[in-house]
């Protein structure tokens, strides 16, 4: 079937963005748990990383959307009222309960790759683990005495840890909580309605819903990329292929032609009115005044949002290039003498544009949210009067930050190149961050070992 693209200019494509990932403003939902949902609702699945540097990963996606976002909202949905579970979409996920029967495949494939692996080689201990948790209820890779390390993903690993991780892997135990990163598992036919557990669509719908759910949450992929944003989809790139052509056929999908991006990207059908909206928008703001211009999104004040490293709007490294102009990686694998960058640096979203990048710390002990550094893209200035509300936006963003870590204080880099932009926050950011602005030298944590995805 043929399939006519529509073609939108690169203001409307990030307009657009804006929109559907809901931070047009940022911060615009409801401080309530309902608001979570609704993320959920928009973008699929949020991808989950146990690094706790300035929040995890899923929980940074949140507090960029929600108002007063607190994190024990998704931990009550996750571990008590169950109407979300961690899965494998997009490596670690958070998705919707309902769905479990289409993410299937997760556990599937991998429990018959551990029947030829681990779960004949290490059967006695599988036993006894599984006759644990039947007789004794949840169990965490703690609660017994370590046994010999085996070759596990990255490194060797306990014996214990390896097993319980691999029997949650294929689906035959699941988390019934986290205790901080420590995983506590039950067996899956407890957390579960059966009625769940025994539905089976076919594979091929399952790939459908897992692609779909792809192009759900950036909404605006191509349809390459890199191999993460496909990882589990598909047996082959054609296969992927065929898979996209289905969704479009069905209308699932609408091709787009994008100024200044070659071939085609692809809009989910239910966002279009917010590429209509997008558009009607910047025909209503006309021309933008300075190549920095950012506009109203919304129709109100543009907002600052510190993204997430694996916010979905951030999953396409190429397209923040191509469309935003915006080089970024995530540099916290990177060794220290080969970072551009830091450890732990966040994109700057700025109404519809990202305009820097920032390194923020908590600092739990002390009750503070430290900012390391922050860096302004080319042509950017933070001080100029034709971003005259950015320093507001930037200090409620800020603010927010510190209220989600119960800081009582944040604390900005103390460096001449900084200077003048600390003393044009300090009268704004107090208010805002309900907390006490004060200088400090740059103090770089001791970057933590590595630690494989949860």
């Amino acid at each position: 079937m043929s399939h006519q693209p529509r073609h939108v200019s690169a203001r409307a494509a990030r307009r657009y963005l804006a929109h559907h990932h809901l931070l047009a403003p940022p911060r615009g939902l409801p401080a309530e748990p309902a608001s979570v949902l609704r993320v959920i609702d928009r973008v699929g699945s949020l991808q989950f990383d146990p690094l706790e540097v300035a929040g995890r990963n899923h929980d940074l996606v949140l507090l960029a959307r929600i108002a007063g976002y607190r994190r024990a909202w998704t931990d009550d949905l996750l571990y008590r009222e169950r109407v979300l579970y961690e899965t494998y979409n997009k490596m670690l996920s958070l998705v919707p309960t309902a769905d479990l029967p289409y993410y299937r495949i997760a556990w599937d494939r991998i429990r018959v790759e551990h029947e030829r692996g681990p779960f004949d080689e290490h059967a006695p201990l599988v036993e006894e683990l599984l006759g644990r948790i039947r007789d004794g209820g949840p169990l965490s890779s703690t609660d017994l005495e370590p046994r010999a390390a085996i070759d596990w993903y990255w490194r060797p690993t306990n014996q214990v840890r390896a097993l319980l991780e691999a029997l949650a892997e294929a689906g035959i135990i699941a988390i019934a909580r986290r205790e901080g990163n420590r995983r506590v598992y039950d067996l899956t036919e407890r957390l579960f309605p059966p009625g769940l557990l025994a539905e089976r669509p076919p594979e091929a719908a399952q790939r459908l819903h897992k692609l779909r759910s792809r192009y759900q949450a950036n909404g605006l992929l191509g349809a390459t990329g890199e191999a993460a944003l496909w990882a589990g989809v598909a047996h082959s790139t054609p296969h992927r292929h065929e898979l996209r052509a289905e969704l479009e056929d069905r209308g699932d999908l609408v091709a787009v032609g994008v100024e200044g991006l070659r071939g085609h990207r692809y809009i989910p059908a239910t966002s279009l009115p917010l590429l209509d909206a997008a558009e009607a928008e910047l025909a209503a703001e006309g021309e933008p005044a300075h190549p920095w211009s950012v506009g109203r999104p919304g129709g109100m004040a543009p907002g600052v949002a510190l993204l997430a490293p694996l916010d979905p709007l951030a999953w396409d490294r190429d397209l923040l290039l191509r469309l935003y102009g915006f080089d970024y990686r995530w540099e916290v694998y990177v060794p220290v003498h080969k970072r551009r960058w830091g450890y732990y640096v966040l994109p700057l979203l700025y109404g519809d544009r990202i305009v820097g990048r920032i390194e923020p710390r908590i600092d739990r002990r002390a009750k503070a949210l430290r900012v390391l550094d922050l860096w302004w893209e080319a042509g950017f200035d933070p001080l100029d009067e034709a971003h005259a509300g950015f320093l507001d936006a930037l200090a409620e963003a800020l603010g927010a930050h510190a209220a989600f870590a119960d800081a009582s204080r944040v604390v900005l880099p103390r460096t001449a190149r900084h200077r003048d932009l600390v003393a044009a926050l300090r009268p704004r950011l107090a208010p805002s961050a309900r907390a006490r602005l004060s200088g400090g030298r740059r103090q770089r944590p001791r970057t933590p070992p590595r630690t494989p995805p949860a």
